[in-house]
Parts: structure tokens; C-alpha cells; sequence
């Protein structure tokens, strides 16, 4: 009887302890250049580096996109977040002597400029604008970096909210300064400029399968192909 129970509580052991290592694959076993295969006229490579961060790019026909950030793997599941790891961008206003538009935005609107300096603007920004008053409007930045709205002459602006377009976030509050109040145009830098590149998305799932991995979402395209990694055989 003793020895039955033995041998009870090993197979239990065994039963439980097995499946584990087996669903978790190593982080360091996925690493490495992976090519998509099995999509027509769809050119694709994903690297997925050792330190956590990934690079991801595709081209078909005229249409180049890219991705970059920080990968994570769970179970069998392997997650790109791209941009900072899923980390919101952060803000500082413009020193004035990085300022290139001197001139007043026009009569009745606010202007608030989001960028890199000497680099490059910034879309997909939600600025919040705050008068003196409590009044506040918002705008999302576009191509050219420029977020606008319309506020009465009687309004003074005293700060800036910003945060990512679709982020939950809370808004990164600036104070705008008095001579950028008074022109009623202002430029906010992000402190980061990878923020700058257009990712082609912000998160992408893969799930683990022989011989590579394979998009989680039915409904993306690239779900019908394996991203692999080359044969090592010549």
C-alpha cells in the first residue's frame, strides 16, 4: 500500500509539473530572423532579438510598412508591442530659441505645434488646450505636426494637455509660456524621436507552431503564412 502511494504522488508530480515546461518555450529558443512564407506577392522578415526588442517590416507591390519595439513571449504566445513597449511618449515644451515660427497664429485660433526639434512633426497627438478660464478644446495633431482650435479673443491659454490619439493615459499637463499665450501659438517636443516612425501597427499576437510562428487573428492576411526561420542546412 505504501508503495502504491509512492507512486501516486510521483505520476501526480509528473502530470502536473510536465505540461508546463512544455507549453512555455524559451524566450532564447524563439530569438532569431524569421521570413514569412505561404503569402503570395508578400515580402516580410521579423527579428526578434535577444535583449526583448524586435524589428518588424513588409512590402507588397508599392507599400513598404515597418514596426519596432518590444517583444514578450507567454505560453505559446508571442507579442510584438511596438513603439516603447507599450510606454507612453513623453513631452517638454520647445525652448524658444528652437522656435522657427515667430509670427501670431491667426486671429481666433490656438496653435499648438508637436514635433522633434530640427527632426520632425508628430501626428496623432491629442492636445488638450486650457484657458485661464477652465475653457478647454481639443485637437489631434496632423502630418505636419499642427493641432488647432478656435477659442473667443477673450481667452487666455495657460497650459497643454498631451497624450497619445486613443490612449487612456492621463494627459501630460505643460505650461505654455507667457509670450507663446500671447501669440497664441506654441510647439511641444516629444523627449523621444523614434516616436516619430509610422508603425505599422501597435500590437501584433503570434502563436508558436511547428516550424514558426503564425499570426493569432484570423482576419489579418499574414495569418495565412508561417513567419520561419532560414534552414541551416546549405
Amino acid at each position: 500500500m505504501k508503495s502504491s502511494f509512492s507512486c501516486l504522488v510521483a505520476c501526480a508530480a509528473f502530470i502536473f509539473s510536465a505540461p508546463a515546461s512544455a507549453a512555455e518555450p524559451a524566450a532564447s529558443s524563439l530569438a532569431g530572423h524569421y521570413y514569412l512564407q505561404g503569402v503570395m506577392e508578400v515580402g516580410s522578415e521579423l527579428l526578434l532579438k535577444k535583449d526583448g526588442k524586435f524589428e518588424w517590416m513588409l512590402s507588397y507591390g508599392n507599400t513598404d510598412e515597418q514596426a519596432s519595439g518590444e517583444w514578450r513571449v507567454a505560453g505559446d504566445l508571442v507579442t510584438l508591442v511596438a513603439g516603447n513597449g507599450g510606454k507612453e511618449p513623453q513631452f517638454r515644451v520647445f525652448e524658444e530659441a528652437e522656435m522657427r515660427i515667430q509670427k501670431p497664429a491667426e486671429a481666433g485660433l490656438w496653435v499648438a505645434i508637436v514635433g522633434y526639434p530640427k527632426v520632425g512633426p508628430m501626428a496623432g497627438v491629442e492636445v488638450k488646450f486650457e484657458a485661464q478660464s477652465g475653457k478647454t478644446a481639443t485637437a489631434v495633431s496632423v502630418a505636419n505636426g499642427d493641432a488647432i482650435v478656435r477659442m473667443p479673443a477673450s481667452e487666455r491659454w495657460v497650459r497643454a494637455g498631451l497624450r497619445r490619439q486613443g490612449s487612456k493615459a492621463d494627459y501630460q499637463w505643460l505650461p505654455v509660456p507667457a509670450a507663446r499665450a500671447q501669440q497664441r501659438i506654441a510647439a511641444f517636443a516629444v523627449t523621444d524621436p523614434q516616436w516619430l516612425s509610422s508603425q505599422a501597427f501597435q500590437k501584433l499576437a503570434l502563436r508558436v507552431v511547428k516550424g514558426g510562428l503564425k499570426v493569432d487573428d484570423a482576419d489579418n492576411g499574414l495569418a495565412r503564412g508561417l513567419y520561419a526561420k532560414p534552414s541551416s542546412k546549405q
